[in-house]
């Protein structure tokens, strides 16, 4: 403990600075924790958090009540979290290259910056846009190609749409970290190829790719905690929240959305909560352990 001290003592000029870090950290991440509590009580405004009484496992059973719909919203966020990760993660890395390949560096970066506006568009706005082509009325996709669509009643059209939404709100941005690693190449690498009679597309092969698996692996890696998470405004604002395409767009996070909504049940609402972050964190676990026996340089810790 003295060494600690003494330690921090010497170091105190980074501990200042790290301090208003901490401290966010600390009353944004882990004082709201507390309320994981709620998962195990029926929630009373009248009695508040630490009074109110608790019921057990009851809002975890409210969850898988109707098993249908339990295993259908699993399911489909699954298969978006595959999806979104698998095009996401390739287009992201294609535009980084295509972009970081432009002979004219100035458009490139023109080109950077207009692609990253969309994700500061809200899906609020978005569902409009959406809207705007897929009317079955005025839409402009039924206009130009001379359709007669319901989009909003059709489920099985939504996997595409929402993915091409997706991948339009999420590309230009998502590239911005694979164009830094790809910044800090060493441009002797790709002379050296170029001498040894390597082409363009062998370059990108041998030098670019292998540079970019580090950066690709931490992303995918990160991003399986977040596999039983899906974007609200994407599955519950895009859709318009239509019930005859549950089928194919209700994921855990609108069915929970609506459910508060209709019972404001915020036990619920903290078991859901709980459930994805459970699964989340052993699924990082265990990808991370992967990583390490494979590749220990890659992994996270």
């Amino acid at each position: 403990m003295k060494a600690f001290f003494k330690n921090t003592w010497q170091h105190r000029a980074h501990v200042i600075m790290a301090l208003p870090v901490l401290l966010l950290l600390f009353f944004f991440s882990y004082v709201p924790m507390s309320g994981v509590v709620l998962a195990f009580k029926k929630y009373d405004y009248t009695l508040g958090l630490w009074r109110s009484p608790w019921i057990g496992l009851e809002n975890f059973k409210f969850l898988t009540a109707s098993k249908s719909t339990f295993l259908n919203m699993t399911a489909n966020t699954l298969m978006y979290y595959v999806i979104f990760t698998v095009i996401g993660t390739f287009l992201n890395i294609v535009v980084a290259i295509s972009i970081d390949q432009l002979v004219f560096k100035k458009l490139g970066k023109v080109m950077q910056s207009v692609m990253i506006i969309p994700v500061f568009i809200s899906y609020a706005a978005v569902q409009f846009i959406v809207y705007a082509y897929l009317n079955s009325n005025t839409g402009m996709i039924n206009n130009l190609f001379g359709l007669s669509t319901r989009w909003y009643t059709e489920a099985g059209y939504w996997p595409v749409i929402l993915t091409i939404v997706k991948i339009w709100n999420s590309v230009g941005y998502g590239s911005v970290l694979y164009m830094s690693v790809l910044a800090g190449i060493d441009a002797e690498q790709y002379e050296a190829a170029q001498i040894d009679g390597a082409s363009k597309w062998k370059q990108i092969w041998y030098i670019t790719i292998p540079s970019l698996i580090p950066m690709i692996t931490i992303m995918l890696l990160l991003s399986v905690g977040g596999i039983m998470h899906s974007d609200t405004g994407l599955f519950y604002q895009v859709t318009r929240n239509s019930g005859t395409l549950y089928g194919t767009t209700q994921v855990i996070d609108s069915y929970v959305l609506n459910s508060i909504f209709q019972n404001s049940n915020f036990g619920f609402t903290a078991a859901t909560a709980l459930f994805q972050s459970v699964v989340g964190t052993v699924l990082i676990l265990i990808s991370n352990a992967v990583v390490r026996k494979l590749e220990p340089g890659n992994a996270l810790f």
